[in-house]
């Protein structure tokens, strides 16, 4: 099994790693809100780029990080979000939210 993990690049980057399903989120969750908390950057950019696999867990989980930072006055872009999280955000109606710029 893989590891998952999500770690600070930085103060405004957040790379999420390996594979985001309901084994993972629980402590990805935790961590992703710790690190968004510390951050001092005004924008963060949450990096998908090195994530293996996800299931709806993982848009969960950017959804929950897209909250965390508008919570403490920071702003959001998400990049390289995977095909299979692209699918599902058209799914459920929530791809303009992680709309790459």
């Amino acid at each position: 099994m893989t590891e998952a993990c999500v770690t600070a690049v930085g103060s405004s980057e957040l790379k999420l790693f390996g594979v985001l399903d309901y084994r993972t989120g629980p402590a990805l969750r935790k961590q992703g809100a710790e690190l968004i908390k510390a951050s001092d950057s005004p924008a963060l950019v949450l990096d998908c780029s090195a994530v293996q696999k996800s299931s709806s867990v993982g848009l969960a989980l950017l959804l929950a990080f897209m909250r965390d930072a508008q919570a403490a006055g920071k702003s959001v872009s998400v990049r390289a979000l995977p095909e299979d999280m692209r699918e599902i955000a058209q799914v459920s109606g929530l791809t303009e939210l992680f709309e790459q710029h």
